[in-house]
């Protein structure tokens, strides 16, 4: 027997969020569904070694083909996807889930003089408002927990109600602050039906309005000196926060749509289709666009949506990251294949659906990813792209290492530059380095510098090579210098190496969104197939140079901005922040005036006085 399966993904491709995941077998049947907070260590136990798995998990594992996973925004909202897909697809190896038992509810009994909260299984319940179903009965016990913080309605049963009003003393939970009804003595029946027809807006839409509201109040009260009654709001306003955080995606049970996550670079896009019916999520698709051409948001949903739908029918609302220019001709022609009605295409801007969206982007964004890693991993892929790059640039061996360069800045401060290194097409990140670049007046003039230095260490890193293993490693030679630019990056590099004496080193530049690759002295740039092996690790290069490159700046510029302001007498690690949002760098901080300074948040006159002669002197 084998250690393990032949299907396992690597390690470094599944993604560490909490999700969903289902085992299928070689005809596609979903085997067993599952949830996860870290998919990766979830996904590990399932690929132990065979035999020191339980008998039930091996058969299930050995039975499956495949492994599959959806990324999801919380915990619940896995627990919600979860439910959902067992009930839908019945997997055969979800043993707990096989007995048709219900599900728990949170229900608010409208039809009572003071309606109750409470978790129930019965869904008949007269006059009843229900939300859920719930997976898991602590999961409504959480999240009534938390709201009754917000909006303190009644939680007592009947009989205590019952008592309580009748003898004028608090029912016990109102004694101990788990009941806000009449029953409590805090709040008569009005204002109680006030508070229920709030309770139950917020958990309809996850109002943010409630948030808004109680934060004034807090504040209002706060000015007003009146601290318990400002404590109390800020703790509403925390137990609010909570709900929105936890809350899976629930939508009302009429719904019926599907919702596109996109995620595209230059050369490919990923799209996870999230399949809405009856307000549940019942399946996902997701697959693979390569790019030919520069294709924006708007164009890319266009042509997803024709093929998304050719021989399928939609439903009656599409939602999508950006509406094409032909919405209405697209509306017109997805109608037409419903038949029945009209189909409305948006986009979410705000509530469940937008919160679905951004769980469906996630996934687009994690599928992009795996693409990219699993291409750029694959031996054959990769020695395709190296023999192609070698033709393409007329170089007489293939690039086994190539070097990448590039500049960030922000508005011509803290300018830093990346050098990444890749071998036999695979990343070298112990060979990456930071450079810091004092003074330069444009991009050719760093990338000038950055390559000057780069090549000198060809020749002082062979003395030092002995004794020093990093230095060794920088000393190696390149087949191949990329640089992030067009023309005048290439012509400011060509100088660099020509000045530098090094020969045997080729050049060229990757231009962004035309994807052009430039030489040195040559007019036209040499363009490669968009779909090829080899502009798509020249691409993978070129992306990463840049990522390496704005981590750097990023980290240096929050470092220089901080040291500067902490130097300030008066502000403090609160202050500092906002003054950073406000200005986002202490050159346009030192622009401003005192007046200009003095309107910041938390900064008043004296203070912003201080900071413009301290900034000035």
């Amino acid at each position: 027997m084998t250690d393990t399966v032949s299907y396992r993904p690597k390690a470094g491709e599944i993604p560490t969020q909490p999700g969903v995941y289902r085992f299928r077998d070689a005809n596609g049947r979903v085997l067993y569904v599952g949830k996860a907070q870290n998919l990766r260590a979830r996904l590990s136990n399932y690929f132990a070694p065979l035999r020191s798995l339980h008998e039930r998990t091996r058969r299930m594992v050995t039975t499956a083909s495949s492994v599959e996973w959806t990324v999801v925004g919380t915990d619940v909202e896995a627990l919600q996807l979860e439910y959902t897909w067992i009930k839908e697809f019945d997997p055969p190896f979800n043993v707990k889930f096989r007995d048709d038992k219900s599900y728990p509810f949170m229900a608010i009994t409208l039809g009572d003089e003071a309606p109750r909260v409470m978790v129930t299984r019965n869904q008949k319940i007269k006059g009843a408002k229900y939300f859920g179903p719930y997976p898991k009965i602590w999961a409504v016990h959480d999240t009534i927990d938390l709201m009754i913080k917000a909006f303190p309605i009644r939680t007592c049963s009947d009989s205590s109600y019952k008592k309580a009003m009748q003898t004028g003393r608090p029912c016990f939970p109102g004694q101990i602050g788990r009941c806000g009804g009449p029953c409590s003595g805090r709040v008569t029946i009005e204002e109680h039906r006030e508070l229920v027809n709030d309770f139950i807006a917020f958990m309809n839409g996850h109002d943010k309005r409630f948030v808004t509201e109680t934060t004034k109040k807090m504040r209002a009260a706060s000015e007003a000196q009146e601290y318990e009654k400002a404590a109390r709001f800020r703790d509403q306003l925390h137990a609010l926060d909570a709900v929105l955080e936890k809350s899976a995606v629930v939508l009302a049970d009429s719904v019926d749509t599907d919702l596109f996550g996109i995620e595209h670079d230059e050369l490919a896009a990923a799209v996870q289709q999230f399949i809405v019916r009856g307000g549940r999520i019942r399946g996902v698709r997701a697959w693979m666009v390569d790019k030919e051409l520069d294709l924006t948001t708007a164009e890319l949903v266009d042509s997803i949506l024709q093929t998304a739908y050719e021989g399928q029918v939609p439903p009656r609302e599409i939602i999508v990251p950006d509406l094409p220019g032909d919405a209405q001709e697209l509306e017109q022609w997805l109608s037409e294949r419903r038949g029945t009605s009209k189909v409305a295409l948006k986009t979410a801007q705000r509530g469940e659906k937008a919160a679905l969206m951004q769980t469906a982007t996630m996934n687009a964004k994690n599928a992009l990813m795996l693409y990219k890693m699993r291409r750029s991993t694959d031996f054959v892929a990769r020695t395709e792209a190296l023999t192609d790059i070698q033709n393409g640039l007329g170089m007489p061996d293939a690039p086994l290492r190539m070097e990448c360069f590039d500049v960030s800045h922000l508005g011509g401060t803290n300018v830093v530059a990346s050098m990444v290194v890749f071998e036999d097409g695979l990343a070298r990140k112990d060979q990456y380095r930071r450079f810091t670049i004092p003074e330069t007046t444009d991009d050719t003039d760093s990338i000038y510098q950055v390559i000057s230095r780069r090549l000198a260490y060809l020749d002082e890193g062979s003395e030092r090579a002995e004794s020093d293993t990093a230095t060794k490693k920088f000393s190696y030679p390149p087949n191949l210098l990329i640089v992030d630019g067009g023309q005048p990056q290439v012509q400011a590099a060509a100088r660099a190496l020509k000045e530098s004496g090094v020969t045997g080193i080729f050049l060229c530049g990757l231009a962004k969104r035309l994807e052009e690759i430039w030489l040195p002295d040559d007019d036209y740039p040499v363009i490669l197939p968009r779909g090829s092996e080899a502009l798509f690790l020249l691409q993978r290069i070129r992306d990463e140079a840049h990522r390496f490159a704005i981590t750097h700046q990023r980290a240096r510029r929050k470092r220089d901005i901080t040291s500067v302001l902490s130097e300030i007498p008066g502000l403090g690690p609160t202050r500092v922040k906002v003054l950073l949002k406000e200005f986002g760098s202490v050159a346009k901080l030192k622009q401003a005036t005192a007046a200009e300074i003095g309107e910041v948040k938390g900064i008043g006159e004296q203070l912003a006085t201080t900071i413009f002669q301290q900034l000035r002197s």
